[in-house]
């Protein structure tokens, strides 16, 4: 859920005065003596001494960065607005501009990646609004942060010494900002991605992931190839579903063919017949019953392997067709509250006193959660959809 957190913490806004900042750990370690270690771990992987001296000048932590990390978001989106707010008019404007002014090198990665140039321009749109919002922190100093603090020490060791080595081969600038959470470029890519995935297509021996479309396209469509994208299928569509419609199979585990759904009464959003396909498929319903429903192909996972959140897997399906002419979603919006961590937190203890099983409550709406809601929706003759939105908090009070 990495990046998902990454997404909902990007907007916070970077705190003025350092005295705020939380107390870098350990206490027995001074950041000097981390850099020291890093320093040796880096040399044991080939990275130049001239390159550690030229990215450790000077170096101290950054306590905006730290905390920013440990800032929660308050309040978590329903799906309206978190669609709203992204598949914008803005967003769809500027979107079919850079698919006009970038159709050849679109093309040409389609035809070597399999991925159609609207996925790759949705993605792009919703990283970084085409490149208007790459993050301005220093990348170094950002990863040696988060790295130096032991909560997360490995996953962020491993970012800043993949950095370093990308420093050294001349893949990327010593000075690149980004993101305070180490993601870079026009798609936000962390360090071990860019090492995995990031392609340099003009072949000027740099990744240029801020300025290079080639390289930035090219490494887009690379790694959703490699991390699942099937090419000439979509990600999904919008459906409608029966008011009898058996709700529990509304979930990612559960697979049938697009016949197999049509079976069960699933249509097209307007209710005409799905198409005659074996092709397996998902229901899921973002806002429970009461919402709209889709149905997901292998596309759609793919792109819940870039970033695992449904609500922004649905805002790049949606961007990207609504990219090549399509209308808004049949579905007509639901004005619901958003739910804060507090609400969230009330949910889960309350379920727990009931006897429906959620873990630790963390204010986190995640699958213990949602499957303790079924078992409680089971339990009251409710449609077990598993939704935890803002009627649950209120049956639940």
């Amino acid at each position: 859920m990495f990046r998902l957190i990454v997404c909902l913490l990007f907007s916070y806004s970077v705190f003025a005065n350092d005295t705020l900042a939380p107390k870098l750990v350990p206490e027995g370690q001074s950041f000097e003596e981390f850099l020291s270690d890093i320093r040796q771990q880096a040399i044991t992987r080939g990275v130049s001494t001239a390159t550690l001296n030229q990215a450790f000048s000077g170096l101290t932590p950054n306590p905006k960065v730290l905390k920013l990390d440990q800032t929660q978001a308050e309040f978590s989106q329903n799906f309206w607005r978190y669609l709203g707010s992204r598949v914008s008019e803005y967003r769809l404007h500027n979107g079919t501009q850079k698919l006009k002014l970038h159709q050849q090198i679109l093309q040409n990665n389609y035809q070597k990646y399999g991925v159609p140039p609207h996925i790759i321009v949705a993605f792009w749109g919703l990283e970084t609004n085409y490149g208007n919002n790459t993050g301005s922190l220093s990348l170094v100093r950002s990863l040696a942060t988060l790295s130096y603090d032991e909560r997360r020490r490995d996953f962020f060791t491993e970012q800043l010494l993949t950095l370093l080595t990308l420093i050294d081969k001349n893949k990327i600038p010593f000075d690149a900002k980004g993101s305070w959470a180490g993601a870079m470029g026009n798609v936000q890519f962390m360090p071990t991605n860019v090492a995995a995935y990031g392609v340099d297509a003009d072949q000027d021996g740099e990744i240029g992931l801020w300025d290079n479309t080639a390289d930035i396209f090219a490494s887009a469509a690379n790694f959703l190839q490699k991390i699942g994208w099937h090419r000439a299928e979509r990600w999904g569509r919008e459906a409608s579903i029966p008011k009898n419609f058996d709700y529990q199979l509304a979930n990612l585990g559960t697979k049938k063919t697009v016949n197999e759904w049509q079976s069960l009464g699933v249509r097209m959003a307007k209710g005409e017949n799905l198409p005659t396909s074996t092709l397996n498929a998902s229901l899921i319903l973002p806002m429970g019953h009461s919402g709209p429903a889709f149905l997901v192909y292998r596309n759609f996972r793919a792109i819940l392997r870039w970033n695992h959140s449904i609500l922004y897997a649905l805002s790049v399906g949606h961007l990207s067709d609504r990219l090549t002419g399509a209308g808004r979603l049949y579905a007509k919006p639901i004005k619901e509250p958003s739910l804060s961590r507090d609400d969230i937190m009330h949910i889960q203890t309350k379920l727990n006193q009931l006897g429906f099983n959620t873990g630790e409550p963390d204010g986190i709406s995640g699958p213990k959660t949602r499957n303790a809601t079924r078992e409680y929706q089971r339990a009251n003759k409710r449609p077990i959809d598993g939704y935890v939105g803002y009627q649950l908090l209120q049956q639940l009070q």
